[in-house]
């Protein structure tokens, strides 16, 4: 066999022991060296562990939504309004997480750990620095906050001290995010999972009791809701801690780590402020989608929160798996091997296509039962219904997107995402959803299509600028 043929049945190929020992291999954690062998295997070893993180992540949205749905629809609404307010602190804390996957991966490649870990305790410095910049005046603030966002009177008062909570505590999220970034960038992902499993399964245990008042708990209502879930994170960045000073870790917090480096912070807000932009610009325009919608009534807003949080669910998987198209370009380029690191995008976003495909089919044929879980309410059902199958027409052409987006962030190239979704959400989603909605006076349901429409040109973009290879020429 030619010395090329034979790399590419390396990089390609079958592999003895075939996908069961590829699974086993990935939920214990083994480490490999992902610049070289088998893609195939690469991305089950890496996209397992990460599938499962997400599933976790978005198990905490769909476990709250559902105790907290049965209080009744301004609870859900209130959890709904906070959702968008959150969802500035999740584009901070994922913004963080590009610049901080893309450069520990790039250091691992170069087989330089020294640096990674010195590079993770920079993120965790930075990151613990931004949390309680915006979690202290939030805690004041949340009543403002949520009269901003058009709530009613009841749903401030019911709700008000959930958003201060989960405002106020945020920094639980970012440090959860921002940690296991740093796993997935090593090549550890199963360190990552286990830290969601762990958040989750205290979650839904506590939910239920300091919302109801179960058993010893105080009945907190959908103020329970959010200490549970600030608890159950809280517990999984304790376990992240002590996952980054055991010895056999690749990036590891030792006393070498422990040091103010301002050339190598300098780099990650470099990078951070590409893809914190990138995130503001996307999660923003979900909240204003949320504004859109909030004068059309508490059914059609908790609807179109329930929808969602489902949508969610089955989007971080994917996401799951995009991150490992993330690591694999950052390792690759880092070890010069441009090429290695295209064929992985590419054969990612074949796998997740099937994926979404998977979903968006039974999204579209179940949605009245998938709905019919989480609310007695028959309007809110048939709202949220159409959430989801709407949404669920364009699953198809955003996974390519999802994968695409996380490549140009694996490789450092956050700016070029932040231009594609100022274009895509903001020029042409929001405009959408509003003619559509109000002047067209298509309701809650203009803004379901125009999400539908709008990922669909997303998609289209990504794949043309990835096609151009600027990405792979970008330093870190």
């Amino acid at each position: 066999m030619e010395p090329q043929a034979q790399q590419d049945a390396a990089e390609s190929g079958p592999e003895t022991g075939g996908w069961l020992r590829a699974i086993r291999d990935a939920l214990a954690g083994k480490q490999l060296d992902y610049t070289q062998g088998n893609l195939s295997r690469a991305i089950v070893l890496l996209a397992i562990p990460m599938i499962l993180e997400m599933v976790m992540e978005s198990i905490f949205a769909v476990v709250d939504i559902y105790f907290v749905g049965l209080i009744g629809k301004e609870a859900v609404s209130a959890v709904g309004l906070t959702e968008a307010l959150l969802i500035f602190v999740y584009a901070i804390a994922i913004g963080l997480t590009m610049s901080t996957t893309a450069t520990v991966a790039r250091r691992v490649g170069e087989k330089n750990l020294e640096a990674a870990s010195l590079a993770a305790s920079q993120a965790i410095a930075l990151g613990t620095f931004i949390a309680f910049l915006i979690g202290i005046p939030c805690v004041f603030l949340a009543v403002p906050l949520l009269e901003f966002m058009g709530a009613s009177e009841s749903v401030i008062e019911l709700g008000s001290g959930y958003t201060t909570i989960m405002l106020g505590s945020n920094v639980v999220i970012i440090l959860l995010f921002l940690n296991n970034a740093i796993f997935r960038g090593a090549g550890d992902p199963a360190i990552a999972m286990r830290s969601l499993w762990l958040a989750n399964g205290i979650n839904i245990v506590m939910d239920p009791c300091l919302i109801f008042g179960l058993w010893i708990f105080p009945e907190l209502g959908v103020t329970g809701a959010a200490v549970a879930t600030t608890i159950g994170r809280g517990c999984g960045v304790l376990y992240q801690f002590h996952a980054l000073r055991k010895a056999e870790s690749r990036v590891r917090l030792g006393k070498d780590a422990l040091q103010f480096d301002p050339r190598v912070m300098w780099r990650l807000l470099r990078i951070s402020f590409g893809s914190i932009a990138q995130f503001l610009v996307a999660t923003a325009s979900w909240s204003m989608l949320v504004r859109i919608i909030a004068p059309f009534g508490e059914s059609a807003l908790a609807g179109y929160t329930i929808g969602i949080r489902i949508t969610i669910f089955a989007i971080l998987p994917a996401w799951g798996l995009s991150n490992a198209a993330a690591t694999l370009v950052g390792q690759n380029l880092g070890a010069g091997k441009p090429d290695r690191a295209e064929k992985s995008v590419w054969l990612t976003g074949i796998y997740n296509m099937i994926f979404l495909g998977i979903v968006a089919a039974v999204f579209i044929l179940l949605s009245e039962d998938v709905l019919g879980i989480f609310t007695p309410d028959p309007e809110v059902q048939r709202i949220g219904s159409e959430c989801l199958r709407t949404i669920g027409y364009g699953y198809i052409f955003y996974a390519w997107g999802m994968v695409m987006i996380q490549s140009f962030n694996g490789a450092g190239d956050t700016m070029t995402p932040t231009w594609i979704n100022l274009a895509c959400y903001w020029l042409f989603q929001i405009p959408l959803a509003w003619y559509l909605a109000t002047e067209l006076e298509w309701r809650e349901s203009g803004v379901f299509w125009a999400i539908c429409i709008s990922e669909g040109l997303y998609s289209l973009v990504c794949i043309c600028v990835f096609r151009r290879g600027r990405w792979k020429r970008r330093e870190v």
